[in-house]
C-alpha cells in the first residue's frame, strides 16, 4: 500500500526546509557580528571633519610601507619619497588577523638603521599592521599594511 502525498506533508517538508535555511542564516550573521574586529574610529562624523587635511598632511611625507615575515622576525621599511629608510620619532604597530582580534597583539620594533625589526612567530595566512607613525614635524601617518606569510614548502 502507498502512502498519499497531502498537504499538510507538503507544508511540514516546506517548513521544516524554511526552518533549516533560517537557523543558518541567524547562526552565521550571529557569528559574523561576534567575530568582527570593531570599530575603526569611535565617532565617524567627527573623524571626518579632518581627514583631508590628515590625508593630505600624510601624502606629503611622501613614505612607503612595506612589511615582510622572515625567520622569525617582521620587517618593516618605512621609506622616504627618495628611497631612503625613515626613523620615525614614534611608532604604534597592532600586528593581526583581517577577520578576528585573538591574535591580535603588539610587536616590539626597534630600528636597526634600515628598517624597523621585531621578533614574531607567525602562522601562515594574511596579517594586518595597523601602524601609527610620528614625523619629524609632529605630522602623524596612519597605515593597515598587509603582511602575507606563505606556507612553508616542505
Amino acid at each position: 500500500m502507498q502512502k498519499k502525498l497531502t498537504g499538510w506533508h507538503v507544508a511540514a517538508i516546506f517548513g521544516g526546509a524554511f526552518s533549516i535555511i533560517i537557523t543558518v542564516n541567524l547562526t552565521l550573521a550571529y557569528n559574523a557580528v561576534n567575530t568582527f574586529p570593531g570599530l575603526e574610529v569611535k565617532n565617524s562624523y567627527v573623524a571626518s571633519q579632518s581627514f583631508d587635511d590628515d590625508r593630505d598632511a600624510q601624502l606629503a611625507l611622501g613614505w612607503s610601507v612595506l612589511a615582510e615575515a622572515r625567520d622569525g622576525q617582521i620587517l618593516l621599511s618605512v621609506t622616504d619619497a627618495n628611497g631612503a629608510p625613515v626613523e620615525v620619532v614614534n611608532l604604534d604597530a597592532t600586528l593581526g588577523r583581517a577577520t578576528h582580534v585573538q591574535d591580535d597583539s603588539t610587536p616590539a620594533f626597534a630600528f636597526d638603521g634600515k628598517r624597523y625589526v621585531a621578533p614574531a612567530d607567525l602562522g601562515p595566512g594574511n596579517w594586518n599592521i595597523r601602524m601609527v607613525a610620528e614625523a619629524d614635524d609632529g605630522t602623524v601617518f596612519r597605515q593597515r599594511v598587509i603582511l602575507h606569510v606563505p606556507k612553508e614548502r616542505s
